[in-house]
């Protein structure tokens, strides 16, 4: 809205209608209240175009991703935003049942096995109550590292595996491996010779080495 200024000879509206004096000023006066009104309303309405705190809204591109999906990206890449190797310790959380597939739990166990169940740092196969009793369990993170501290506090031999990962061990019947400070123990319970089991735990320590 703009509001002419002057006289009485400048009241005249663009019909050639003059306005008296006192009219005008009362035009004038409004006009005076209002604009700083109107002024308070945009300046309202842009910063409610913008986030409540203050920041600027973030582009596609800036979008944060879930942690979960942070992870995904950062094992995909190999590369955390800092340009460290990507690891699953540095990872919100690592699913156990995915550093084991179900096929290499029934190779290991030498029999089939049913769908794995997770539980925290725990993934544990089992074999169907028609079958033997055969179970595969995979601890990750602190659970494997406890597992083998405790492995070793009741002086099971653990004998030291070259070649696999930043540190690995195997003993009768479990199999120890760490990468970049993240432990993965895979545990085999089975009635057998345990030497049978060697050469089965040691080809899946280096295929967990190479996964994590």
């Amino acid at each position: 809205m703009s509001v002419r200024r002057g006289g009485a000879s400048a009241g005249a509206d663009k019909w050639g209608i003059r306005m008296a004096r006192p009219v005008m000023n009362r035009i004038h006066v409004a006009a005076r209240g209002t604009l700083p009104a109107l002024a308070v309303l945009v300046a309202l309405g842009l910063s409610g175009c913008g986030p409540s705190n203050g920041a600027a809204a973030p582009s596609s591109g800036d979008t944060a991703p879930s942690p979960a999906a942070g992870h995904q990206g950062a094992a995909a890449t190999g590369a955390s935003k800092s340009g460290t190797p990507a690891t699953p310790a540095a990872s919100a959380a690592v699913n156990p049942c995915a550093i084991v597939s179900r096929q290499e739990a029934e190779h290991l166990a030498g029999t089939s096995l049913n769908s794995p169940v997770s539980v925290a740092e725990k993934c544990t196969y089992s074999a169907p109550p028609s079958g033997p009793t055969t179970q595969v369990e995979v601890f990750v993170g602190e659970t494997a590292k406890d597992y083998l501290t405790a492995e070793r506090g009741i002086g099971h031999e653990l004998r030291p595996l070259s070649g696999i990962g930043d540190e690995a061990y195997i003993e009768d019947y479990a199999v120890f491996v760490k990468k970049a400070d993240f432990w993965v123990s895979i545990d085999l319970v089975r009635s057998n010779d345990p030497a049978e089991n060697r050469g089965p735990l040691e080809g899946l320590a280096r295929t967990v080495a190479d996964r994590i």
